[in-house]
């Protein structure tokens, strides 16, 4: 099973958006360079998220583009859903293997899985390992200097 493309971009666009939301709104080409994503791809895919109220605009100098809603509140399978994508099988002959019915079913309850993963819960994930990989840089940093 794997998350199509559009709905991978989606979620990785959100993502820079919950990391940078108390700082400052982010423009889709900034968060195109970070992610390498086509602009008019990634442009394509905000419209999409603006139409179903996870994003907001902000026009004039500083704008850009804002979560709509708390980050608590916004969940993975919401972003994929709202750019009309579903969990599909990476391979599509599955049907001759298993029945249809399964694929759905499993597919639900991928869905489940991902609506209890917020956008909060990933970047606090996001923040605690690179405070760990800080925390391991500088000790290596110590010992490097100590050594010589």
């Amino acid at each position: 099973m794997k998350i199509p493309t559009k709905g991978r971009y989606a979620v990785s666009a959100m993502l820079d958006l919950a990391l940078n939301d108390k700082i400052r709104p982010l423009t889709i080409a900034e968060i195109a360079e970070k992610q390498n994503i086509s602009l008019s791809y990634l442009e394509q895919i905000f419209a999409v998220l603006r139409k179903n109220g996870l994003v907001r605009g902000m026009r004039g100098p500083g704008g850009g583009y804002r979560l709509a809603q708390g980050v608590d509140s916004i969940t993975i399978a919401q972003v994929i859903r709202s750019v009309d994508e579903t969990v599909q099988n990476s391979e599509k002959d599955t049907s001759e293997y298993l029945p249809y019915e399964l694929w759905v079913e499993l597919s639900k309850q991928i869905y489940n899985f991902l609506d209890g993963i917020t956008l909060a819960h990933c970047i606090t994930n996001l923040e605690t390992r690179e405070q760990l990989e800080n925390q391991l840089l500088m000790k290596e940093n110590t010992t490097e200097s100590v050594a010589a």
